[in-house]
């Protein structure tokens, strides 16, 4: 029988809403914010494109740039 040895640090855990989750809330397509992203898309643009409100596009881009898609704390 193999024994594993699990550490006293815990498992990691998100401290904050991802960004699949945001945008699904306000109803933009996740894959597609993150391809206007890769494109290089304007918030104006896709305001547009997602039929949301310019400020909506400005703050999940904020949340991506600062956090990345997801925010996990934990330990290696």
């Amino acid at each position: 029988m193999t024994s594993t040895k699990y550490g006293t640090r815990g498992a990691p855990w998100g401290w904050q809403e991802s960004l699949q989750s945001k945008t699904q809330e306000v109803g933009v397509d996740f894959d597609h914010f993150i391809e206007c992203l890769r494109l290089q898309m304007d918030d104006e643009k896709m305001a547009e494109v997602f039929h949301v409100p310019e400020k909506t596009i400005f703050h999940l881009r904020n949340h991506f740039e600062k956090y990345g898609i997801d925010s996990m704390v934990g330990w290696d």
